[in-house]
C-alpha cells in the first residue's frame, strides 16, 4: 500500500519509480551534475575581482544557453537520438519556465554571486547546503509534500551549520550580509527545482536551455543598461566556458536525474555538491580555513546526513 501511494505522488509530478537501470542513470547524472555545480562557486569566486557579479552571472548563464543550444542542434541533426522524443511544452507549462527563468535562471545567481564577495570560497560553497533545505521545506509548503520529524530536525541543524558559518571574526556584518545573500540564492533555487521538477519529463536540453538563454541575457542586458562594462576577452571567454560546464551541463544531468529517481532521491545525491566545491577552493583560492568553516561544514554534514537518511527511509517506504 505505501509503496502505491509512493508511486502515485511522484506520478503526479511526471516522475517514474526507479528501476535498477534508472536509478544508475539517475545515480550517475545526480554526482555528476553536484560536482560540476559545486566546483561553480570557488571559480566563480576566482572571477569577481576581474568581472562585475551582475554581469558575471548574466555571462555565465549565457554561456550555458551559448552552449546548449549547439548540443541542441547536434541532438535533432544526428543520426542517433541520445533520448526518446520528448511531450513538447503545453500553455500549462510555460507559467513555470517562467518562474524557472526568473527566480532560479535570474535572481538566484546574482545573489550567489554577490554573497561570494563578503564570504569566502570554502564558506561560499558549504552554504549552498540551504539549497536542499529551502527545496524541501517549499516542496512541503506550497507543491502539498508531506514533512517528516526527522526532515525537520535536518532542515534546523543544517541552518544552525550556517548561522556558525556567518560567525566570521573581524567584519561580522560583512560576512552575515554574504550569507543572508546566499541563503535567498539558495531560497531561488529552491523555487526552481521544484518548478524543474514538476516539468522534468520533458526535452531536458529544451527545458534548461529556455532557462539559460532568458536569465543569462536577462541578466546581460540589466547590467549593461546599470552601467556595467564587459570585461576583457579573456574573462569573457572563461565566463562563458565555466556558465556553460558548470551551469548548463549541471543543470541538464539534474533534470536527468529528476526524471529517473525523482526529487527525493536526487536531492540525496546533490546534497555532495557543497563539499565537492569546498574540497576544491581550499587549493584553488589558496584559503586558510578557519574553524567557524569546519565546525559550521561538519554540523551542516550532520544535517544533511539526517535529511538524505530520512529521505531514503521515506522513499523506500
Amino acid at each position: 500500500m505505501n509503496a502505491r501511494r509512493g508511486s502515485r505522488r511522484l506520478a503526479m509530478v511526471g516522475v517514474r519509480p526507479a528501476g535498477a537501470a534508472s536509478f544508475r542513470r539517475g545515480a550517475v547524472s545526480g554526482l555528476a551534475s553536484a560536482a560540476l555545480f559545486g566546483i561553480s562557486a570557488p571559480v566563480a569566486k576566482l572571477l569577481l575581482p576581474r568581472v562585475d557579479s551582475w554581469m558575471l552571472a548574466g555571462l555565465l548563464y549565457l554561456g550555458a544557453g551559448v552552449g546548449l543550444t549547439g548540443l541542441r542542434i547536434v541532438q535533432r541533426n544526428g543520426k542517433r537520438r541520445s533520448e526518446p522524443r520528448r511531450n513538447p511544452f503545453s500553455a500549462a507549462d510555460w507559467w513555470r519556465l517562467v518562474g524557472i527563468a526568473v527566480i532560479g535562471g535570474g535572481a538566484g545567481p546574482v545573489l550567489l554571486l554577490t554573497g561570494l564577495r563578503h564570504v569566502s570560497g570554502v564558506a561560499g560553497a558549504l552554504l549552498l547546503n540551504l539549497e536542499g533545505v529551502f527545496t524541501m521545506l517549499l516542496a512541503v509548503s506550497v507543491f502539498g509534500e508531506r514533512l517528516m520529524r526527522r526532515e525537520l530536525l535536518a532542515a534546523g541543524v543544517v541552518i544552525a551549520g550556517a548561522m556558525v558559518l556567518s560567525l566570521g571574526s573581524g567584519t561580522l556584518a560583512v560576512e552575515f550580509v554574504g550569507v543572508v545573500a546566499i541563503a535567498a540564492a539558495c531560497l531561488a533555487w529552491g523555487v526552481d527545482n521544484n518548478l524543474t521538477a514538476r516539468l522534468s519529463q520533458r526535452n531536458a536540453i529544451s527545458l534548461v536551455q529556455f532557462k539559460t538563454l532568458t536569465a543569462g541575457a536577462g541578466n546581460l542586458g540589466l547590467a549593461l543598461l546599470a552601467g556595467r562594462a564587459l570585461p576583457s576577452g579573456s574573462s569573457l571567454a572563461a565566463s562563458f566556458v565555466v556558465g556553460f560546464i558548470c551551469y548548463g551541463l549541471s543543470i541538464v544531468l539534474d533534470v536527468y536525474a529528476l526524471r529517473y529517481i525523482g526529487a527525493a532521491r536526487e536531492a540525496a545525491f546533490f546534497a555532495t555538491a557543497p563539499f565537492a566545491g569546498a574540497l576544491v577552493a581550499i587549493p584553488l583560492l589558496h584559503e586558510p580555513v578557519t574553524g567557524n568553516e569546519v565546525a559550521g561544514g561538519l554540523i551542516m554534514a550532520m544535517g544533511i546526513a539526517l535529511m538524505v537518511r530520512a529521505r531514503a527511509w521515506d522513499a523506500g517506504s
